[in-house]
């Protein structure tokens, strides 16, 4: 997956938005106005997710040199991975992932909300 694939999934899941709150070449991806994804257009091959922490060191675990705590951000919860060397389809279902994370920490109405 290349990061035009990766930008389009992103934009393509519920309420999605694409900002750029840090500078002119961090891309961030958000639902109901929390971040789920930050892709950088200086380093191309990497993408920042959130995930539960558990399955986060679990994912670091099972993909040595493709999946590592993420740079400048809290390591519990947050992991950068090479796309190159994951598959489209685990790529996907991270970015799922992530957007579940970042929805149930919301508040229950906002849940329901973006369920509903």
């Amino acid at each position: 997956m290349d990061i035009e694939s990766v930008r389009e999934y992103c934009l393509s899941r519920r309420g999605a938005e694409e900002c750029l709150p840090f500078d002119d070449t961090t891309l961030v991806y958000k639902v109901m106005g929390k971040m789920f994804a930050v892709l950088s257009l200086d380093r191309t091959d990497w993408l920042v997710l959130k995930c539960d922490p558990e399955y986060a060191i679990e994912l670091r675990d099972s993909y040595i040199g493709a999946i590592e705590p993420a740079w400048h951000f809290n390591k519990k919860y947050w992991n950068q991975h090479a796309i190159s060397k994951l598959s489209d389809s685990l790529i996907k279902e991270l970015i799922d992932h992530s957007i579940t994370e970042v929805i149930k920490k919301l508040p229950k109405i906002r849940q329901q909300e973006y369920w509903g």
